[in-house]
């Protein structure tokens, strides 16, 4: 296995076993591990393994997904929200620009497509032609909301929705190594045990996937309001040390919180802390 020239650190990532995503309520036959073992044997030496998901438990996640950032409507797979730059599209609304233009959040949905690609999926034409999103502005994407390429866009993600879920899995993966190079050694030991405290939960990498997805990982240094993120590392950092995914719930919203007293006035992020906070609470909650 090779080493990263950067960092020889690798991640030692939970294996999802059949039932480690279901809600099981025997709470049989989940697959856990030890953080505080891992961190004293390993510190200088993860081994890196892919996140598995079978058919069922991808489903099952993306429909949380799904309800989590359009409540699980088909018209929701296509949206563009009031004040931003871009179109959200899929289950976790991954954010695509219109051709030429860039902003300040991490663009997802062009790199989703690279992947559906990769795994042997087939593109609808305009999406595979396309150098961006092809609807200038939120008022042009609302008037073809019904046309033909809306139409066929949202079949599309409707029919790719387990390679959505793989995809917000293999940005899990790749985003511990990414938070724990802009760690101090102290604070990786940190971040290490506060992500496998909510992995190892019955429901943690619900929590983990969605949060990344729908929040980033907190590396880009474009998404700071006053020297603030609020990403994914972000939130490991602010948790306490009672119950995992109570701590790492309240983090979150304590992390929203302070983005949005953060955030240009004429944003007006206020308007979604609300929707935000609820979000973040059903990472405390059992999920069915």
């Amino acid at each position: 296995m090779k080493k990263s020239p950067a960092l020889t650190i690798y991640i030692l990532m939970l294996m999802l076993s059949g039932n480690c995503l279901q809600a099981d309520a025997t709470g049989q036959n989940r697959r856990q591990v030890q953080p505080a073992a891992i961190i004293d044997q390993h510190i200088d030496g993860y081994y890196r393994q892919p996140i598995r998901l079978a058919d069922q438990q991808a489903a099952r996640i993306g429909r949380l997904i799904w309800q989590n950032e359009s409540g699980g409507k088909y018209e929701g797979l296509t949206a563009w929200n009031e004040g931003e730059d871009f179109a959200s599209l899929g289950i976790g609304h991954f954010i695509w620009y219109p051709t030429g233009k860039t902003g300040p959040f991490v663009e997802t949905f062009p790199e989703l497509l690279r992947f559906i690609r990769q795994q042997g999926g087939k593109l609808p034409g305009f999406l595979a032609r396309a150098n961006g999103c092809p609807w200038s502005d939120r008022k042009t994407f609302m008037r073809a909301f019904s046309g033909p390429l809306m139409t066929e866009l949202r079949r599309f993600l409707a029919q790719t929705i387990n390679h959505q879920v793989r995809f917000a899995a293999l940005r899990l993966e790749k985003a511990l190594p990414q938070m724990l190079l802009q760690c101090s050694d102290d604070e990786r030991r940190l971040i290490i045990k506060n992500f496998y405290r909510v992995a190892e939960q019955p429901d943690g990498f619900y929590a983990l996937m969605d949060y990344v997805n729908f929040k980033g990982e907190g590396t880009s240094p474009a998404e700071r309001y006053n020297g603030h993120g609020w990403g994914l590392l972000q939130v490991l950092q602010e948790m306490g040390n009672g119950n995992p995914l109570e701590e790492f719930s309240r983090a979150a919203v304590r992390v929203l919180t302070r983005r949005v007293a953060n955030s240009p006035a004429a944003r007006n992020e206020k308007r979604w802390l609300a929707g935000w906070s609820h979000r973040c609470y059903t990472y405390s909650q059992p999920q069915h």
